[in-house]
């Protein structure tokens, strides 16, 4: 049987986490059990970063796209940037996993980078820490509860937080207008900076400028509404959020998703994020064969 926990963190974190999350290895996703040939699943794209440690015999691995042969393998920590377009990660293998979902301001003040030159990709923790990553995973290891887990990470989160950094005023006032409004231009002319100074810090902050990140939360908002409201036709639910047309929605939908709302609607399973992928898998594999 699978067991999972999903919570806030601490008051103090909140700024800079959004959630955080355990899941044990004991039994296959919930999805997989109805798409037993999925070996990969189709990350859709979503506007934050995350932190991911992974206990298991098999490292986590990650694909650019269905294509991909190749992917990069990463074991202990793992830090996935914030994405405009989706991956692919390896589901086969099984394994506890740790993590937590990072707001906007979080990369710089938890890892001592800029969003931006994690953006689109996924880097070790390791690379970014050091020591101190290898001895988090070790802590971590040392117990299989999955709340004690939590609670080592959140522990290790909030020391690398100060408590006097917040994210800088404008950004702030831009991610809570982004959220109602996708005006970029209004936006800057209320921060009091020039549009050029302004696309920099807010890139610096969040990891993608400030179109394609309205661009994400919109695609968010329909995705969320499509599903979470039975009977609902996406196109109607897509004209609430801003898309021009039919045709409007179904280019930005694949461009982000990498496939079609139809084929969407036709693989997805509980998560709106998570999309396993079925149909591919053989030729791909042996094509590593013959490499």
């Amino acid at each position: 049987m699978q067991s999972s926990i999903q919570r806030a963190p601490i008051p103090s974190l909140r700024p800079f986490i959004e959630s955080l999350w355990a899941s044990s290895h004991q039994a296959m996703p919930e999805h997989r059990t109805a798409l037993p040939d999925a070996e990969r699943e189709r990350m859709i794209p979503a506007a934050s970063m995350h932190l991911v440690f992974r206990f298991s015999d098999q490292p986590i691995r990650i694909f650019r796209s269905i294509g991909d042969t190749r992917g990069d393998s990463f074991r202990g920590g793992v830090v996935g940037g914030i994405r405009s377009a989706y991956y692919v990660k390896d589901i086969a293998a099984r394994g506890c996993t740790v993590g937590a979902s990072l707001r906007p301001g979080a990369c710089k003040a938890l890892f001592g980078v800029p969003a931006d030159e994690v953006a689109g990709r996924h880097i070790a923790l390791e690379d970014l820490l050091g020591n101190t990553a290898r001895s988090l995973y070790e802590r971590l290891q040392e117990t299989t509860d999955l709340e004690r887990r939590l609670q080592v990470l959140e522990s290790f989160l909030a020391k690398r937080v100060p408590l006097a950094l917040l994210v800088h005023p404008a950004i702030a006032h831009a991610l809570n207008r982004f959220s109602h409004s996708g005006d970029i231009g209004s936006v800057v002319e209320e921060t009091g900076y020039s549009h050029r100074h302004f696309i920099n810090l807010f890139r610096h902050t969040v990891g993608l400028a400030p179109r394609i990140y309205t661009r994400l939360l919109r695609f968010q908002k329909t995705l969320k509404h499509g599903i979470d409201v039975p009977g609902r036709r996406w196109i109607d639910v897509a004209l609430e959020a801003g898309y021009a047309d039919q045709a409007h929605f179904n280019r930005e939908f694949r461009t982000l998703a990498g496939i079609s709302p139809t084929e969407y609607l036709m693989n997805r399973t509980g998560d709106s994020h998570h999309v396993p992928i079925r149909g591919q898998i053989r030729s791909i594999h042996g094509s590593r064969g013959k490499a």
